[in-house]
């Protein structure tokens, strides 16, 4: 103890003692009693959750039993992988699961960058009036059912459809693109970008007007033109919302959209147009195979998972942006 603070316990004859830690008051207890109103709205999303997401995962279980109807719905007896040995070795299924990732992968890779393009271009626009059309025009063909928009594919492409008289208008031959393989692909995702680049454009514009306007008039002043602008500080600025839906749309790669392809394909178009979606529904609901299309689903979710997860970690190394 110093000579100061001796002199100073002498005078008031007693030392201070030192101030205790706050005490930690606000618990998850007290919060929820206090905002037991705001939590009471997770109640309904968390029982939809439990009772349409998590339990039926316990259902996963009849992928390594024998699983026959009217009995038990765990299964009778264990198989182990007997039905994973069976997938693995018929060739009709790497036949769809190969038409799945090539399907997955011209949807990514050309479904993913539209959105960004279309958001950029209509961030540009002075006319407030002709960007509400734009955008309403765009974000439309989202709102419809995926059974009308099979119905405007089909009569945009059948014989006597739109494209082909524009093909006979040209000189040309009529095509029948629902019976050729080698044009399902490109109907398919031609429907997918006119369908949801519209509406995945509103994050993107939403993550736009985030960027503080302030770094554009700095780069206008240093002589930066608008290409260099739109590189330096637009792309970095939704550069988060460009990988978080990057990644979401990587965990979904093999879910290829389950309706339109099955009401778009035929016996004809199989050897391009069949997704592991559509097999699992012909194999496991249609001809009763309830453990083996369980066994091909279970497979096809653990290949999601790792793709999640690994792009996950390659974005937050990269660029050190990820989902969690």
């Amino acid at each position: 103890m110093t000579k100061a603070r001796v002199a100073e316990v002498a005078v008031g004859g007693v030392e201070p003692t030192p101030a205790s830690p706050p005490v930690r008051t606000n618990t998850w207890r007290r919060a929820l009693r206090r905002d037991w109103r705001l939590y009471s709205f997770l109640v309904a999303p968390v029982l939809f959750l439990l009772v349409f997401r998590y339990l039926p995962m316990a259902g996963n279980v009849i992928a390594f039993r024998r699983f026959r109807p009217g009995s038990s719905i765990f299964g009778d007896e264990w198989v182990g992988f007997y039905y994973f040995e069976a997938f693995i070795n018929n060739q009709a299924f790497w036949s769809v699961f190969w038409n799945t990732v090539i399907l997955g992968a011209l949807t990514l890779l050309i479904c993913f960058p539209l959105p960004i393009v279309l958001a950029l271009m209509l961030n540009e626009l002075r006319s407030r009036r002709f960007k509400r059309v734009v955008q309403t025009i765009s974000y439309l063909p989202h709102f419809l059912s995926i059974v009308i928009v099979a119905g405007i594919v089909f009569q945009l492409t059948s014989l006597d459809g739109t494209i082909n008289q524009i093909v006979r208008a040209a000189g040309g031959d009529a095509i029948p693109f629902m019976q050729l393989p080698e044009w399902f692909r490109t109907v398919y995702v031609s429907s997918e970008v006119w369908q949801t680049v519209g509406w995945g454009t509103i994050l993107y514009l939403a993550a736009l007007t985030t960027i503080d306007e302030q770094l554009y008039e700095a780069a206008r002043i240093d002589g930066a033109n608008r290409w260099q602008q739109t590189w330096h500080i637009t792309l970095p600025g939704i550069r988060p919302t460009m990988v978080v839906l990057l990644i979401l749309n990587i965990g979904s790669f093999m879910a290829v959209g389950f309706e339109k392809v099955l009401l778009l394909q035929n016996p004809l178009i199989y050897s391009t147009g069949d997704v592991i979606s559509t097999y699992l529904y012909r194999v496991g609901i249609q001809s009763a195979q309830f453990s083996y299309g369980t066994a091909i689903g279970l497979f096809e979710a653990v290949i999601g998972l790792v793709l999640v997860l690994s792009a996950n970690v390659v974005s937050r190394r990269l660029v050190g942006a990820s989902l969690w």
